[in-house]
């Protein structure tokens, strides 16, 4: 019975398909509807604390609406761009038209969809998209990053678990019967499920850290601190069962390009920290 069930998972990603059902050219994903649930669970997450906490009264379910569309939009295109900018710039200097267009020409044109997103690129797009909303409609910004920052980690699981339905960004060759055989991977050999550590890590661990101090961080906007350096620490640390991009491999003595981020994101969250310490309330 322990070794039928150690093959189920070892072989688990076999048995997995991307598409949910097909109807001629429909093909809905799960990737697709992990990120669905995700956006929905943040914005239902975010409207209740809006019920539930005063000090969020400025914010309208309207408003809520409103800057969860556009921190979307933001977190679509810095997504994209991150991954071009930080993973692969030399070749998409070249080939400019692949950044938005779901086709390659450098043999022709062929049809590829839009593939390569950046976690960290996303969260700059988030960031941004949501300072121009709260700016535009004379919100206070780092109220807003209170409300909405406890909330996204939980959301977060679900995308990685789209990226392990998809079996893309598996994890490096163990011989830990943990480990499991992804069909896209170079290799037919054990690897780390890195994608499940990192919805249980930087998803539903970083939730359960942060969903508590929504209430008793301080100064305001220390949320953002508190999620940068949670996040940082634990991706940083997952990084190291993660396979490496194979056009980067270690970027910086034996860090990857995550960790490098990550080290940023860190580095970054403390320096916000010290600068919220310091602002005139």
């Amino acid at each position: 019975m322990g070794n039928e069930i150690l093959h189920f998972w070892q072989h688990l990603p076999e048995k997995m398909t991307p598409i949910i059902f097909e109807i001629g050219p429909v093909k809905p994903t799960y990737y697709g509807l992990m990120y669905i649930i995700a956006f929905a669970m943040t914005y239902f997450l975010v409207c209740s604390r809006i019920r539930h906490e005063r000090r969020f009264a400025q914010y309208t379910n309207n408003h809520i609406k409103a800057v969860t569309t556009q921190i979307i939009l933001g977190l679509i295109i810095g997504a994209r761009l991150g991954y071009v900018l930080f993973y692969n710039p030399a070749y998409y200097w070249q080939h400019p038209l692949e950044i938005f267009l779901p086709f390659e020409f450098s043999n022709g044109m062929r049809f590829t969809g839009i593939s390569g997103m950046s976690y960290h690129g996303g969260l700059i797009g988030i960031l941004f998209a949501g300072w121009l909303y709260v700016r535009r409609a004379k919100l206070d910004f780092w109220l807003g990053i209170d409300l909405y920052v406890p909330a996204i980690p939980l959301g977060y699981t679900f995308g990685r678990l789209g990226n392990f339905i998809n079996g893309e960004l598996y994890g490096r060759i163990t011989t830990s019967p943990i480990g499991m055989y992804f069909p896209s991977a170079p290799t037919p050999e054990l690897r780390h499920p890195s994608q499940l550590y990192e919805a249980f890590f930087e998803g539903i661990f970083l939730f359960l850290l942060l969903w508590p101090l929504r209430r008793l961080a301080k100064p305001k906007g220390a949320m953002l601190a508190f999620y940068l350096i949670g996040y940082g620490s634990v991706r940083y640390v997952i990084e190291f069962f993660r396979q490496p991009d194979a056009h980067l491999g270690h970027v910086l003595l034996w860090m990857s390009m995550g960790q490098v981020l990550c080290t940023a994101m860190i580095i970054g969250g403390g320096l916000l920290y010290f600068y919220l310490q310091r602002r005139p309330h």
